[in-house]
């Protein structure tokens, strides 16, 4: 089992920053992935960007290449997603997940989830 915690969500300025942290516990894995999507209201969940654990693999999501990074601290068991140049179309509730299969990370079929934090860009 992996609990995930998110924090970091809040509310900012179109333009701003913000910086999401996700603290993995539990039994942990060494090839697992983590995954950042988020929901926005009335719209599907959606990928944002992915990082496998060990490879240091990533990708993004289209929309938000050259803005969002990704990044893990293993010693932590931390994941974060630093967000840049934030768009009001970013916000939503933002979720952190984990993966144990390394296959198709852009695709919400993850095996844990955390609950999710708030991010809200206004104009």
């Amino acid at each position: 089992q992996v609990q995930l915690v998110e924090s970091g969500g809040g509310l900012v300025q179109a333009g701003g920053s913000l910086r999401l942290s996700c603290a993995a516990s539990g039994r942990t894995f060494s090839s697992i992935a983590m995954g950042w999507f988020r929901q926005a209201p009335g719209k599907e969940r959606e990928f944002v960007a992915a990082i496998t654990w060990s490879g240091g693999t990533i990708y993004y999501e289209d929309s938000v290449k050259g803005r969002f990074t990704i990044s893990r601290d293993n010693a932590k068991n931390t994941v974060y997603l630093q967000m840049n140049s934030l768009k009001t179309e970013d916000t939503a509730v933002y979720y952190c997940a984990a993966k144990l299969e390394i296959v198709r990370l852009w695709v919400p079929e993850y095996d844990y989830w955390g609950q999710g934090t708030q991010v809200t860009v206004s104009s």
